[in-house]
C-alpha cells in the first residue's frame, strides 16, 4: 500500500465520535479520529512495512503515526529515527504508541536510561514507560537498576509532570511485578510514596493504586499458573 492510499483510508474511517473521544485524552490538530480495531485490521493487512511507516510519520497525522508505531519493523528503527520522533509527540495516546515500538528495538536499555532523566513531559514519559516494558519482558536487565528506580520514583513522582506520574507509578507496579524482592521493596515504597495524584482531564480514567495492583496481579499469576509446575509443587 502506497502512503497516500492508506491516508486516504484513514480518513474514510475516522468519525466524529472518536475524534471527540480522542479529543478528550489530549490529542489534538491532524486527528481523523480512526479506532483501534480499525487501526489492527490496517496493521494486519499491510504488515511490516518499515519504509511506509516512517512516509506515515512523516505525515503529521496522529491515526498515521499509531499505526506508523505498529507496522515499523523494530529492527529498522534506527536510533536517529527514535530521537526524530519523541520530539513530534504531544499527547499520551501517542507516547504510549510510540514507548510500545521503542521498547522491541535494539536501542531500548539506553534510550530508557536516557529519556527517563529528561525534563520534557513526553520524552520523560516515555523513559518511564520503557522502564516498565523493561521490567515486565526483559531478562538482561539488572535488578539493581530497577530497585535504583524505584528510589528515584519515590524521591520525585509527586515533583514530577503529570503524565511522568503516571508513568512512573506505572513503572513501579511493573517493578514490583518482577520479583519477590523487588515486589516487596515496591510496595514498602508505594506506601511511603501514598496516593498519586493525575490530571486525566475529561475522562473516566483513573491512576491505579500500586499496592492492591501488584497484589493482585501475582495472585492472577499464581492462579494461571498449572498444578505441576515447580513453584505450584512448593507450595503444597
Amino acid at each position: 500500500m502506497t502512503t497516500k492510499s492508506v491516508v486516504a483510508e484513514l480518513q474514510a474511517l475516522g468519525t466524529a465520535q472518536n475524534r471527540q473521544v480522542y479529543a478528550r485524552h489530549g490529542v489534538g490538530t491532524k486527528l481523523y479520529g480512526v479506532s483501534y480495531a480499525n487501526l489492527g485490521k490496517l496493521r494486519k493487512k499491510i504488515g511490516l512495512d518499515h519504509a511506509l511507516a516512517l512516509a506515515l510519520w512523516k505525515s503529521g497525522s496522529h491515526d498515521a503515526r499509531v499505526l506508523a508505531t505498529m507496522i515499523a519493523d523494530p529492527a529498522q528503527v534506527s536510533s536517529a529515527t527514535l530521537d526524530q520522533w519523541i520530539r513530534n509527540l504531544d499527547n499520551y495516546v501517542i507516547t504510549d504508541a510510540f514507548s510500545g515500538l521503542a521498547s522491541r528495538t535494539p536501542h531500548a536499555p539506553t534510550k530508557m536510561r536516557k529519556w527517563m532523566r529528561s525534563r520534557n513531559e513526553w520524552t520523560a514519559t516515555a523513559g518511564w514507560n520503557l522502564v516498565a516494558h523493561s521490567a515486565l519482558g526483559d531478562a538482561s536487565v539488572d535488578e539493581a537498576f530497577f530497585a535504583g528506580c524505584l528510589e528515584t520514583i519515590e524521591l520525585g513522582i509527586h515533583k514530577a509532570g503529570n503524565r511522568v506520574r503516571y508513568a512512573m507509578n506505572n513503572a513501579l507496579i511493573a517493578i514490583g511485578l518482577r520479583s519477590a524482592t523487588l515486589e516487596r521493596r515496591a510496595i514498602a515504597a508505594a506506601k511511603r510514596i501514598g496516593g498519586v495524584e493525575v490530571d486525566h482531564g475529561e475522562t473516566g480514567c483513573k491512576t491505579p493504586d500500586a499496592v492492591p495492583y501488584i497484589q493482585k496481579a501475582k495472585a492472577r499469576r499464581r492462579a494461571r499458573r498449572p498444578a505441576g509446575s515447580p513453584r505450584a509443587r512448593r507450595r503444597s
